[in-house]
């Protein structure tokens, strides 16, 4: 058979292959915190210290008393809102005492003990007390304050399942000061509520800014 001599080298130059692309590599996403207003529904529970006035319970942040006091000489400051009583001289610091009842529109503490029998006129005036507490003053500086009850009830410790958001009465109506209502158990099986205030939102702005003063 007859043999082919090969033909000349294929010498042109090939295309260069274009570099393979690399993906980049997914960074993962951090998942954002929960937003401020969920985690304070999400922390409603705890241990809370409970009071009266009148004969309606409310209920303080036990992380927000500092201690409870007797009643004391209280010292008018002029200018001030009329539901700041004054301030008292606590061992060497002045602290700026309110009337919750007067905050809230309620009946004046001394006007209801005069309304009262002799024999449970005593009784009441003695279990009326003061309890320091811890607001957010300007500037997020913490101010100590008194607040005057009727009288302190227990500590008790709230489930957060137990709290009710409080409900919409009409824009006359101010319930920004609560953080809920908290369901409780009586003896009779009827059960109760405890209005919890957010100590922080009682007083408006310029109101802090007036107790930091006469502080």
């Amino acid at each position: 058979p007859v043999q082919r001599a090969p033909g000349p080298a294929d010498t042109r130059p090939r295309p260069a292959r274009p570099p393979t692309a690399h993906r980049p590599t997914p960074v993962p996403t951090a998942t954002p915190p929960a937003a401020p207003a969920a985690r304070a529904l999400a922390s409603r529970g705890g241990k809370y210290l409970t009071f009266y006035l009148a004969a309606e319970e409310y209920g303080v942040e036990i992380l927000k008393v500092r201690e409870i006091i007797g009643m004391q000489p209280i010292t008018r400051v002029p200018r001030t809102p009329s539901f700041v009583r004054g301030v008292i001289n606590l061992r060497g610091t002045v602290i700026p005492v309110m009337d919750l009842r007067e905050r809230f529109g309620m009946p004046d503490a001394e006007a209801a003990l005069a309304a009262l029998p002799e024999a449970e006129r005593a009784a009441a005036a003695a279990v009326r007390c003061t309890i320091v507490v811890q607001v957010a003053g300007p500037h997020g500086r913490p101010v100590p304050m008194g607040i005057v009850v009727d009288r302190v009830s227990e500590v008790a410790l709230v489930q957060d399942a137990d709290v009710d958001d409080a409900p919409s009465f009409g824009a006359s109506v101010r319930t920004e000061y609560l953080l809920g209502m908290a369901k409780a158990d009586t003896a009779d099986g009827q059960g109760r509520v405890r209005l919890l205030l957010d100590l922080d939102r009682v007083l408006a702005a310029d109101e802090a800014a007036a107790l930091a003063d006469a502080a």
